[in-house]
């Protein structure tokens, strides 16, 4: 079995993109319950779901990237564009369950449940994109470990979603939902068990590719939730919508 390493900094950015996204997400998602049905209800939760979504996906690739696996790794571009779907339509579903009509606990479960499936699902099938010389199995407890934080980070997000009036409550919110979204990937990472096929592997490898890469999408991720962003900012309501009570 294959001993693999970190990129420090990659973590972090992937980290960074996670909180980011989180905050933006919040900012978009308080809209929903008072949105008007049609148009005006699709635009928000596509937006919130773009930016929660979204950013999870990016801090997943990066995630993945910040393995050191020691061989060249390319991702399958059909599974790719899927575990980007994945995780943005289950948000989405997440957010109209909880977010709209009476708010209840067995909706935010329910609707949490969805979601945190949704978000393993992307991760998992994410992995599947990635293309080796090894063998890739999985250890099942730490596996199921991950689904379970993904849906314990899930819930935790949705609620938070439709229960925060203050920018800073939701500043730190979003400082935990990363947290959540990083715990779930990097359990997930753990519980991969990789064996190398191609033992002539170039000696000339290096991890500058997954880098560079990685700097990419960080920066084009950044830009869509800037502009997202902007978005919420110009559209701030005076008051955010409780859910669940005080």
């Amino acid at each position: 079995m294959m001993e693999v390493e970190y990129n420090l900094l990659l973590v972090l950015v992937s980290y960074a993109i996670a909180v980011f996204g989180s905050y933006v997400g919040l900012n978009l998602a308080i809209r929903v319950p008072s949105a008007k049905p049609g148009t005006d209800l699709y635009f928000w939760v596509a937006l919130s779901s773009i930016a929660i979504g979204g950013a999870i996906w990016s801090m997943h690739y990066i995630g993945m990237m910040a393995v050191d696996m020691k061989m060249p790794v390319t991702y399958d571009l059909g599974l790719t564009i899927v575990s980007m779907l994945l995780a943005i339509c289950f948000v989405a579903i997440g957010i109209v369950i909880v977010g709209r009509g009476e708010p209840s606990v067995a909706k935010l479960i329910g609707g949490g449940v969805l979601t945190g499936l949704g978000v393993a699902a992307m991760h998992y099938t994410g992995m599947a994109s990635m293309q080796m010389d090894a063998t890739m199995s999985y250890n099942i407890p730490l596996l199921i470990l991950s689904i379970v934080i993904a849906i314990a980070a899930a819930i935790a997000a949705l609620w938070l979603a439709f229960n925060l009036r203050g920018t800073l409550q939701r500043f730190g919110s979003a400082f935990i939902m990363g947290l959540a979204v990083c715990g779930m990937h990097y359990t997930g990472i753990a519980a991969m068990e990789m064996t190398m096929t191609d033992h002539s592997m170039s000696m000339d490898y290096t991890h500058a590719g997954a880098i560079s890469s990685s700097i990419m999408i960080f920066i084009g991720s950044a830009i869509v939730l800037s502009l997202l962003w902007v978005i919420a900012s110009k559209n701030a309501p005076k008051q955010a919508t409780l859910a669940f009570g005080e």
